[in-house]
């Protein structure tokens, strides 16, 4: 059975309970839209999802976590609640008298008290009465249009918590200081890069200052706000900037520069402009160059560098997602990140994606960040970004960073400098590739008759 509701929005429900995905059991269109054939397939199912379908374009529905039945009684159940989309945004009405929240009716479909069916009296059709135990308004519910086009029922399950992690990490301070030292003695392959530069690519908003000022906390020792980060619905960053870090207060540069960009944006001239992100790409792109949506660099403008070299350009592009919005990532914004994956790719410069705000998208992460690699509903995240933006899984880092704590957490480092350490690795290969390449360039060109 192919389900009607689709991947963002079973995402969106699914954040309201917790670690879950949601299975199909019943489509009336298939089953029949009778409380007979609601029943077959559902009794004693639970917890549920319940989702309705009209030819006016609404979807709406309710959760319980109570098994259905045939008894005829109100169920009590204190979690349940009633729904409808607006646009990707989910509305929430929860039971006001939970003694009343279900009833399990045979001629029926699912029963949220006297106030919303689905399938009501054996018809394709919904009966709805706001304010019977919950309250909502109906045109808002759905548009007043009473007849259904589908209705489908899904069981929640819960994503499994594995006993051994899926990726290997170790958690201990000698971790800690392991990376730290070796991000503090690597060095470039190639003598004339003295820094790997790496840019942060992402949506507003989804932590690319924040990760600069979180690796910046780790080496000074302290939480550290040097580049500005926040919420907002516009990118806070709007000029280009470079950040090197420094191996504590007043030591010197690390071999790596962060070059923070202004936030994407789905609609066009908002944002950052990719021909931007090309002359970021090539080393173009001046520190403190102030970014302008509706019109890209001109080789004239002030600072442009006509002739970069090799430590100017970008080694490494990482693409930064909030790992609560992957499933509801806009398609224009999508297809923004596919032309510059493109670009990128095109380049043959590695790229990376950086999953920010894992603690926020997973409750068992929340509790302790070490469940990470232990997290089912983590590795379902990363696999869909991975396969959203085209690049192995492998390749995925999650992070937490720092935003609202007062002092470090050993955990929390090692999972941000492990995505340092993979960013180097990056560019080592990058490195290696163009070493190659120039190999390679020099035989061709070598005179036939030449001896070794």
């Amino acid at each position: 059975m192919n389900s009607m509701l689709n991947r963002s929005q079973q995402k969106t429900i699914c954040s309201q309970l917790g670690n879950v995905k949601l299975q199909l059991l019943y489509k009336a269109s298939i089953h029949g839209f009778t409380g007979a054939a609601f029943h077959k397939r559902c009794v004693n199912c639970c917890p549920t999802v319940s989702v309705g379908y009209n030819a006016s374009g609404y979807v709406f529905g309710g959760y319980t976590k109570q098994p259905f039945s045939q008894s005829g009684q109100y169920v009590h159940d204190d979690q349940a609640f009633l729904f409808t989309f607006s646009g990707e945004k989910l509305c929430k009405y929860s039971v006001t008298d939970p003694a009343y929240a279900v009833r399990m009716i045979s001629g029926s479909g699912p029963y949220f008290g006297e106030a919303l069916v689905l399938v009501h009296g054996n018809k394709a059709v919904v009966y709805s009465s706001p304010g019977n135990y919950y309250n909502f308004s109906a045109a808002e519910m759905h548009g007043n249009d009473l007849k259904l086009t589908e209705c489908e029922v899904y069981e929640v399950e819960e994503i499994p918590e594995f006993e051994k992690p899926w990726r290997p990490m170790v958690w201990k301070n000698e971790k800690r200081t392991e990376l730290m030292d070796s991000i503090t003695l690597y060095r470039p392959m190639i003598s004339s890069v003295s820094q790997v530069r790496v840019l942060l690519i992402g949506p507003v908003g989804a932590g690319k200052s924040s990760f600069f000022n979180s690796i910046n906390s780790v080496f000074i020792g302290h939480v550290s706000n040097q580049a500005i980060a926040g919420s907002s619905t516009t990118s806070l960053t709007t000029k280009f900037r470079t950040y090197s870090v420094k191996a504590g207060r007043g030591g010197k540069p690390l071999p790596i520069i962060l070059c923070d960009t202004m936030g994407l944006e789905e609609n066009t001239g908002a944002g950052l402009d990719i021909d931007d992100i090309i002359s970021i790409l090539k080393g173009h792109l001046p520190d403190s160059y102030q970014f302008n949506p509706s019109a890209p660099l001109h080789p004239e403008a002030s600072g442009y560098r006509k002739s970069p070299g090799l430590k100017d350009e970008i080694h490494c592009v990482v693409y930064v997602t909030d790992a609560c919005k992957v499933s509801i990532m806009p398609t224009k914004l999508e297809l923004k990140l596919e032309a510059i994956r493109r670009k990128v790719n095109s380049m043959g410069i590695p790229q990376l994606i950086l999953l920010t705000k894992v603690d926020e998208a997973c409750s068992f992460v929340s509790q302790d960040v070490t469940n990470i690699y232990k997290s089912g509903y983590i590795e379902e995240i990363m696999q869909e970004v991975s396969a959203r933006l085209g690049v192995p899984m492998s390749c995925v880092v999650p992070v937490k960073n720092y935003s609202k704590e007062f002092e470090l957490d050993q955990n929390c480092d090692i999972l941000l400098l492990t995505a340092v350490i993979q960013m180097l690795r990056a560019a080592d290969s990058y490195f290696d590739e163009l070493s190659d390449r120039d190999q390679r360039r020099k035989t061709t060109l070598k005179p036939e008759n030449s001896k070794d």
